[in-house]
């Protein structure tokens, strides 16, 4: 998911990071961390990510790669990253020509290195379908024919056609009740 940079958005990029395990910290490898980098970055910090770092643009002659990394690197120190946060992965890529590598003298082939990365860095989700279903809703939308339509992360539980859902307040109040019409699982 991409998320908005900057701080009129910050409510959006809370639901966001609320939905994720991990995030791809992208930087210019020419203009090195932006305003927006910080400002997604402290919010992803301290919900305790360790994000994978992908400096973007290295096949540019303008790329400041070691330059953009010690910048990425004093920015996290700064806004007070863990140790383990602090030894985060880093690859590089070009999205133009369609390639991400661990090392710059890696073959550029394909972005598959960068899912690899995904696979060995993120943690696979913790499924508790045993469990009663509930689920972090970040986004709320009504549509004429469906209704209310809902998008977040499901915690724990299974959800079909037809079940039977409330909508509960954080203090557990039930604000709704109404029952399942369709799930799209995207």
């Amino acid at each position: 998911m991409d998320t908005p940079g900057h701080a009129d958005f910050g409510g959006e990029v809370e639901r966001i990071l609320g939905m994720v395990d991990c995030v791809i910290l992208l930087v210019d490898a020419t203009e090195g961390p932006m305003t927006q980098t910080k400002f997604v970055l402290g919010k992803a910090l301290k919900q305790n990510m360790r994000p994978i770092v992908l400096l973007n643009k290295v096949d540019r002659d303008t790329a400041r790669i070691q330059e953009a990394e010690n910048e990425i690197f004093e920015l996290f120190a700064l806004l007070g990253a863990s140790n383990e946060q602090l030894d985060f992965p880093t690859m590089y890529a070009s999205g133009r020509q369609g390639w991400a590598v661990r090392k710059m003298d890696d073959k550029r082939e394909s972005m598959v290195p960068l899912l690899d990365m995904i696979i060995e860095h993120v943690p696979a989700p913790k499924a508790r379908s045993d469990e009663q279903f509930t689920m972090l809703v970040t986004i709320i939308q009504r549509e004429a024919f469906l209704g209310r339509i809902v998008t977040g992360r499901i915690v724990s539980g299974t959800l079909r056609v037809g079940d039977p859902v409330h909508c509960m307040s954080r203090t557990g109040a039930e604000l709704e009740a109404g029952k399942i019409t369709k799930v799209d699982y995207n």
